[in-house]
């Protein structure tokens, strides 16, 4: 008995820590949806492209300095890395932002917050049965249906479904399976290479991103062109840094962390966790409170994670 007690611990910490990064993960990514509103001169690829350039500057500063403890990727590394990044973060933004450029803000958010679903089915452990699975499933799911219908309720009218919505539609479907492979094939890679730290992995995440920041910025265009050239510049920089470093590096990092401890089927619970942080801080910042059908979905999604972390242990 004491032998099974002891044997129930490593691992009992090992899932704690494991969820305790992918909430924190989650509640750093929720600064992006405040992020706009310190910069509301800056175009979205310019505020991206900052972003993404800052989580490069942030991680190549940490190689440089702990260049003793630190290595360089070998050349499968780096392609990988800038592969992976295209799909969690330049190339999902820019489908993502053609996408609402097409069809309205509405839709495509919608369809993009059903990531946590897809990944919760798609990184289903093969030793876990669905039944264990399909309560935090539906709660997450019922969640998402009330935070849609409030979304809709309170949004503007949607466009009319002709070509233009249409193309949007399957541009968003196209950022949601983009960043729904980053989610699950990044796993399996930290799996897959358990002699590299997650923090040298979130590094090499990081250069790739900022590199391919610069790219999108020069491909995409920009509205404003130069950040220093905007009134408020100082909130505008402060929003590129704090979401490169803390959204970015520092998200990616505990993300990292989470996805080589856990199934991806709970880390992909954990997602939710970026909707609720980033309606608390949205509700703080406009000094409001969540309507009923928001409220409802917190509860869901909160009760939702608990399921799924019950099923799991």
């Amino acid at each position: 008995m004491t032998a099974l007690a002891c044997s129930a611990a490593p691992v009992s910490r090992k899932l704690g820590l494991g969820i305790a990064a992918g909430l924190g993960a989650g509640a750093l990514w929720g600064m992006v949806f405040v992020a706009p509103r310190l910069a509301p001169g800056l175009s979205a690829v310019d505020l991206t492209a900052g972003r993404f350039v800052s989580f490069g500057v942030m991680a190549a500063l940490m190689m440089v300095f702990g260049r003793r403890s630190h290595t360089w990727p070998s050349w499968s590394q780096a392609a990988t890395a800038l592969g992976l990044s295209l799909l969690g973060a330049t190339g999902y933004y820019l489908l993502l932002a053609q996408a609402i450029g097409a069809a309205g803000p509405e839709v495509p958010t919608l369809i993009i917050g059903t990531i946590p679903v897809w990944v919760m089915l798609l990184g289903k452990p093969l030793g876990l049965k669905w039944s264990a699975l399909l309560p935090g499933l539906v709660l997450t799911a019922a969640g998402l249906v009330l935070m849609m219908q409030a979304t809709l309720t309170d949004g503007h009218a949607l466009p009319l479904a002709g070509h233009d919505f249409w193309w949007g539609v399957l541009l968003a479907l196209a950022a949601m399976v983009s960043w729904t492979a980053f989610a699950l094939l990044n796993a399996a890679w930290l799996k897959r290479h358990l002699h590299i730290s997650v923090s040298e992995w979130a590094n090499w995440l990081g250069l790739a991103t900022g590199v391919g920041a610069l790219l999108l910025w020069l491909v995409a265009g920009s509205e404003s062109k130069v950040l220093l050239a905007q009134e408020g510049k100082g909130l505008a920089a402060m929003a590129c840094v704090a979401t490169g470093v803390g959204s970015g590096w520092a998200g990616s990092l505990l993300w990292n962390l989470a996805s080589r401890r856990l199934s991806m089927s709970l880390a992909g619970q954990l997602i939710v966790s970026e909707t609720l942080c980033g309606l608390m801080y949205s509700f703080a910042w406009d000094a409001t409170w969540p309507t009923t059908y928001q409220w409802l979905a917190v509860v869901l999604f909160t009760l939702g994670i608990l399921m799924s972390i019950r099923a799991h242990r």
